[in-house]
């Protein structure tokens, strides 16, 4: 069995499934296809020995121990590399349970698609599943241990931490959409310019002084002590001479840590004399940047964190540290490994708790106690392990939020405010929180920015708090805010990229600051600002996290769709212009009704008050209606289409071709906004399929609000040119010919292009034309046939890019459907697209229209516009 290729999918995928996470493996599974389950002796068996929870799997018998079922009965080793994928990483402690098996479309070779949390665990998972696949067929050991742990390092290298992931969770609840910037804890909330940031528990709103202020412990003690707030007695240092001094100012029992330390690295508590002392300002002095170490009183108590957000306290919670009580028969070390099998405690951030870690302090802290690992305490004896309460070390937290003493409240609530943070974890230490400070002789040791909130989100007693939305209210304070922009995608086999420049151009017409894609590259208003296909979803997101846009315009072709989904999960407009038969026999797309489903995702993805557009002349488009949770808006070429009167009849909103006009209705009720032939971008009207993209843009552009005035200012200002549709009908008239550069690279383009130029008069109509290396030879012997309809000569080129076919193959397509429609077609063979160009000016006769068709725009019109300029010198006779 071998991998072709492992897919990341975020998002609906052509199966329509929603809110899952995909792998989509594409399995070849060469001569296992000769061996289902039930041929493989002892097969299943080993499976169930090496996975004996996974009886739980229904699979489609929908019951328990359903899978199994379907093993003993017979079925191939996808179906089963599907369900081991998903049980290790449910050992793995990632509980996930989706997967489908279809076949891709040829013969022993499988679409296999399962749901992940972390996309490196997903990927780690399909490689390791194959193995284990294998290693099963072969009746051979495999040990799991090594595969289950490395998964749970990928997920704690990967997965956002407690908690940034509250905060993201929340925000997804509300429709808040989010993406990740970076491998680490910075997070985008919202779209473009209605953005918010957090990383960690730090927010775009936090004050920046804030932050300092929190991180110099000597500024945020010296402010507290002037406001009056209670603060340990302290001196601040920088030199092992003058740690003796400072410990005699403040007096014994003391703390040593680094003034600009965070999660508790450095920090040693309870000093009593001189010698520990020497110890710990060593220790912290190997954990601070600045070289400034804090010396202060040891504040006997509990250890008590307050949570402060937006000013106001949300939870509290007292911590201990990482210990063990003895029991007067077990070691240090069996004590540790005992508190370590509480089906609490996981690796890292997995659980609730954390284990406890043997490290080089903990031992430092056992010795410093009397004790070795191979010691047995006293029953009843508590050792403590660790030097801070943090839960990361495998501490406990309990909440007493509503135990708080008033004045403790108030208390925290003004420093959150005189150290001007908007989120803030107050450290104090305290005998007893439910009384004032003043009274139990407690105080307040650290303001902490970017606090955890894991303590609060799962205290290990107490009532759990969901301390993020208050952060969520913070950022996005309106009701019903969700911090998007308005995103329209279109899709469809012909007229994606046309359409989504008309309607960036209506919107900036209309005052957006408009990002949108296309297959020609990536644009920010009029800025190109990165060049190529860009379709897919690494572009859309591209748009969606520029702070500048407003309104994001998205093209979304198959390709990127089937790769690695769409870039974003709802949109508010999704446009299908039409479905022909392209790129088919790619990626297990067989069929044009397949390709239809994988368009479909645009208008399934459709937010619920927003609009599918369909096209009510194609079948295809017409059914996705079907399958959305959206409005539907059609636009049709015929005001008689029964589908569009049906609609009307609903008082629904359509866009027709009527009596030479495009107008958009609202129920029967008509508006004509102009005439198709004073719209540039459709020639005089003689370029129908022009007429139909603008049907669908001017839908999009009325959905959204704009007025039909300005709708028609802006069609009558896009005019078709290289610079606004380059390769769309880029029409350059010569002294004595024409040239017309087109993108038609299908069978259902060439038609188009064909009823176009049909309306052109020439004296001659030569075509260049190409092969496409990822297309069928019927789809190349079809363009071949269909351009001996168009031309009176055809000169056949080929260019570098050949996907996976020669130069020859690709000619020859061509040639037998030149043939196929009329032999005595005069045809010539210039594989070079530059020299073949030439050869066309060269050999032109004067009236003569020139039509390239060309997959390569930018070159084609570089050379294009070269010709254009010596013809404009009067040099082309000079043309080599």
């Amino acid at each position: 069995m071998n991998i072709r290729e492992i897919n990341a999918m975020r998002g609906p995928n052509y199966w329509s499934i929603r809110r899952h996470k995909l792998i989509v493996m594409v399995l070849d599974l060469g001569k296992m296809e000769e061996f289902p389950t039930n041929k493989v002796p002892g097969f299943s068996e080993r499976l169930k020995k090496m996975f004996p929870t996974m009886y739980s799997h229904r699979c489609s018998e929908g019951c328990e121990g359903g899978f199994f079922m379907r093993v003993d009965d017979g079925t191939w080793m996808g179906h089963v590399i599907e369900h081991i994928a998903l049980e290790i990483q449910t050992i793995a402690g990632m509980d996930t349970g989706f997967g489908r098996t279809r076949g891709y479309g040829e013969e022993g070779v499988y679409n296999v698609v399962f749901s992940y949390m972390e996309e490196s665990v997903g990927r780690y998972a399909a490689e390791a599943s194959v193995k284990i696949c294998n290693a099963l067929i072969a009746a051979e050991d495999y040990d799991l241990n090594d595969d289950i742990q490395r998964m749970r390092e990928l997920r704690e290298a990967d997965r956002l931490g407690p908690s940034t992931g509250s905060i993201v969770e929340e925000a997804e609840s509300r429709g808040i959409p989010w993406i990740r910037l970076n491998k680490y804890s910075l997070v985008q909330l919202g779209y473009g310019a209605n953005q918010k940031r957090i990383q960690a528990t730090v927010t775009s709103e936090t004050s920046s002084i804030g932050v300092e202020l929190a991180c110099d412990k000597e500024d945020t003690k010296y402010l507290l002590e002037r406001a009056e707030v209670e603060v340990p007695c302290g001196d601040i240092i920088r030199r092992e001479s003058s740690l003796e001094d400072a410990c005699k100012y403040v007096g014994y029992p003391v703390v040593i840590k680094p003034i600009d330390g965070n999660h508790g690295r450095g920090i040693t508590v309870d000093i009593q004399n001189y010698e520990s002392a020497l110890v710990a300002f060593n220790h912290a002095k190997e954990s601070s940047r600045s070289g400034a170490i804090i010396v202060e009183k040891f504040i006997k108590g509990e250890d008590y964190r307050l949570l402060v957000i937006n000013n106001k306290l949300v939870a509290g919670a007292i911590r201990t540290p990482a210990h063990v009580v003895g029991d007067g028969k077990s070691t240090v070390q069996g004590l540790i490994d005992k508190v370590n099998s509480d089906p609490r405690r996981g690796y890292g951030h997995e659980n609730v708790l954390t284990q406890i870690t043997v490290n080089e302090l903990t031992q430092t802290i056992i010795k410093a106690a009397g004790y070795t690992l191979e010691s047995v305490i006293a029953l009843g004896e508590r050792l403590i392990l660790k030097d801070t309460a943090n839960l990361s070390t495998g501490g406990t937290a309990e909440d007493i939020t509503d135990i708080i003493h008033p004045a403790n409240v108030s208390m925290a609530e003004r420093i959150s405010k005189i150290i001007d943070l908007d989120i803030c974890g107050i450290d104090i230490m305290t005998t007893d929180i439910s009384q004032p400070l003043s009274e139990t002789g407690g105080a307040v040791l650290e303001v902490n920015a970017g606090p955890g909130f894991r303590m609060h989100l799962a205290p290990t007693k107490g009532l759990p708090r969901n301390v993020a939305a208050p952060v969520i209210d913070k950022l996005f304070p309106n009701k019903g805010d969700t911090g998007r922009i308005p995103i329209i995608a279109i899709t469809g086999t012909n007229g994606k990229t046309t359409t989504s420049r008309l309607i960036a151009h209506i919107a900036k017409m209309n005052g957006y600051r408009v990002g949108y894609t296309t297959s020609d590259g990536v644009y920010i208003q009029n800025r190109l600002l990165m060049t190529g296909d860009c379709t897919g979803p690494a572009s859309a997101e591209f748009v969606l996290k520029d702070p500048t846009v407003n309104m994001a315009v998205l093209e979304s072709a198959r390709g990127g769709l089937l790769r690695a989904g769409l870039g974003f999960k709802k949109c508010d407009v999704g446009i299908v212009t039409n479905i022909a038969a392209d790129h088919l026999g790619l990626k297990g797309i067989h069929t044009i009704e397949q390709l239809a489903r994988v368009k479909g995702v645009i208008p399934e993805t459709v937010l619920p008050d927003g609009y599918a557009i369909l096209n009510a002349d194609d079948d295809l488009v017409y059914e996705m209606r079907r399958t959305v949770e959206c409005n539907v808006a059609l636009f049709s070429m015929d005001e008689n289409n029964p589908r569009i009167k049906a609609l009307q009849r609903l008082n629904g909103i359509t866009a027709v071709y009527e009596e030479g006009y495009v107008t958009i209705c609202r129920g029967e009720w008509k508006m004509r906004l102009m005439k198709a032939e004073h719209i540039p971008l459709t020639f005089g009207g003689k370029a129908k399929f022009m007429i139909q993209n603008v049907l669908a843009a001017i839908l999009a552009a009325h959905v959204q609000g704009m007025s039909n005035e300005d709708i028609k200012a802006a069609l009558e200002t896009f005019v078709p040119s290289p610079s606004q549709t380059p390769g769309r009908l880029n029409l350059f008239k010569f002294s004595k010919f024409d040239i017309l550069l087109d993108y038609a690279h299908n069978a259902a383009g060439m038609r188009a292009l064909k009823d176009f130029i049909d309306e052109l008069d020439a004296t001659v109509k030569v075509g260049i034309i190409a092969g496409i290396g990822d297309r069928r030879e019927e789809d190349n012997n079809e363009m071949g046939a269909i351009a001996a309809e168009m031309f009176d000569e055809i000169i056949i080129r080929q260019d570098k890019r050949l996907r996976g076919k020669t130069e020859q193959e690709l000619i020859k397509m061509l040639d037998d459907g030149i043939k196929s429609q009329d032999p005595n077609k005069k045809t010539t063979i210039i594989p070079s697209e530059s020299e073949a160009i030439k050869y066309a000016v060269k050999n032109v006769v004067e009236g003569s229209l020139i039509v390239l068709c060309s997959d390569v725009v930018p070159d084609a019109l570089e050379l294009v516009k070269e010709l254009k300029e010596m013809d404009n010198r009067g040099e082309l006779h000079l043309l080599d």
